[in-house]
């Protein structure tokens, strides 16, 4: 079987867990053997992954001039082709269309300010220009809106997808399904969306119209749904009509390569406890509950220190909001990490907590499992109900919340117990399970689609 995949972000550009599902996805379903075509809307960067390998550069002129970079491959995925679609910069798949727009105001202020010499050389590299640009620049942002990108990577798509030999189309989230019904609508091929996050999830009941009503076409369009939970299945059936049957749930997993972490991690203070938030800081992740149980907590024991891991719209508030709680001094804002830095984070907590308001699946508790780090998650998440040794609580009860992270780290046996059969449950999780089961997902739609 061949898929044609339309994903927003893949590593070692990613922002969260879409590009970490996308890559164990993809990766899983090269080691079972299923050719996969991966349609990106960025090039990647040969500095940022010495193992990518350009396929056919004797058509990149042709291709830049079409809007798209040379086809590349990863040694490590060795039926995976990876295609590249110049959709412009600064683009993910977790920014609002407000927050993009002023984005691109800002890219476009910088560039005005290069054109008329105001910016040095070395400040063109921030700019989003070459360090070796001189004369009159051009931004490559192809309009002033994240609307704009979506149906530019639809058209490169389409161009793609007519050049290529594949049975099925996978698009990942809302900001492909633009481009799945269009590639399904012009080569007949059944269409698949997986839906990672509802515009419910990240907004509340405050949706975006046209972010849901773009969610809402692709999920009728589509000849099957993947949902990541049984939680984000029940939304996409009252939410947005679906029929029941039509969604089929598979869950996230995690890479486990059987590798222990250090005996001794390094710490900030011997004595002081470690508890950890890592995510992107925004409503749907509930950084202010995490702070609040992090207060109730610091009123019982004062050798705790809370580090919030990640970026995100609420950033600013949640430091002040620690402030004001006069506990800024025991919270330890990282910002973004990526790569080793994130497990070494990992391996220095003593605890991670999960305060999510509404979480479709979340892998970052399964990574925490995976270096040995006790969890506690909230109700209100896909995960819990894949994993049953972590302790769970409502997100809104932060008393709760912080009588979970004093009872983690008062009594030993609990810490260990938590550890010890967290452990053992993650090697149930594999991606290849993930993979197989939506291959069984893709002969179902290809069977509906003959059927016709």
């Amino acid at each position: 079987m061949r898929v044609l995949m339309l994903g927003w972000e893949f590593p070692p550009f990613i922002s969260g867990g879409l590009g970490t599902a996308c890559y164990g996805l993809t990766k899983a379903m090269s080691q079972i053997g299923t050719d996969v075509i991966f349609v990106l809307p960025k090039p990647i960067d040969p500095d940022f992954a010495s193992h990518v390998r350009l396929l056919s550069p004797r058509s990149l002129a042709a291709k830049r001039m079409a809007g798209l970079a040379a086809d590349y491959e990863l040694q490590e995925m060795q039926h995976v082709k990876f295609c590249a679609v110049e959709a412009g910069r600064g683009v993910s798949p977790y920014h609002t269309p407000e927050q993009y727009e002023e984005m691109a105001r800002e890219r476009a202020r910088r560039v005005r300010a290069l054109d008329r010499g105001e910016v040095p050389a070395e400040g063109k590299e921030a700019a989003g220009v070459p360090a070796g640009a001189s004369g009159p620049t051009t931004t490559t942002d192809y309009g002033g809106d994240l609307f704009s990108q979506i149906e530019r990577y639809a058209r490169l798509a389409t161009y793609i997808a007519d050049h290529e030999q594949f049975d099925v189309i996978h698009a990942h989230d809302w900001m492909t399904y633009r481009a799945g019904i269009a590639v399904s609508a012009l080569t007949g091929r059944p269409l698949v969306v997986h839906i990672h996050s509802t515009e419910f999830d990240r907004s509340g009941e405050h949706v975006n119209q046209r972010i849901y009503d773009i969610e809402r076409q692709g999920l009728h369009f589509a000849r099957k749904v993947i949902a990541v939970s049984h939680l984000t299945k029940s939304i996409v059936t009252s939410r947005y009509a679906v029929p029941a049957e039509k969604v089929e749930v598979v869950y996230n997993a995690i890479d486990w390569n059987g590798t222990q972490p250090p005996i001794n991690p390094p710490a900030i203070r011997r004595d002081e406890k470690l508890v950890l938030f890592l995510g992107r800081i925004t409503m749907q992740k509930g950084p202010e509950y995490f702070l609040a149980a992090a207060k109730r907590v610091l009123e019982v024991m004062d050798n705790v220190r809370f580090i919030m891991a990640g970026w995100g719209d609420m950033i600013r508030r949640t430091i002040e909001l620690a402030a004001q709680m006069n506990i800024g001094h025991k919270v330890l804002f990282t910002g973004f990490l990526r790569g080793g830095d994130v497990d070494r984070i990992f391996r220095m907590a003593d605890l991670y907590v999960m305060p999510s308001v509404s979480e479709p699946f979340g892998i970052a508790p399964l990574e925490a499992m995976s270096n040995d780090v006790p969890v506690i998650i909230s109700k209100q998440s896909g995960v819990s109900e894949v994993i049953q040794h972590a302790l769970k609580v409502d997100f809104w009860d932060v008393n709760e919340m912080a009588n979970k992270i004093i009872a983690v780290l008062r009594h030993r046996p609990l810490h260990s117990t938590l550890r010890e059969h967290g452990r053992m449950e993650i090697h149930k999780l594999s991606w290849a399970d993930s993979a197989r089961q939506c291959i069984d997902v893709y002969r179902d739609a290809i069977s509906l689609a003959h059927a016709e």
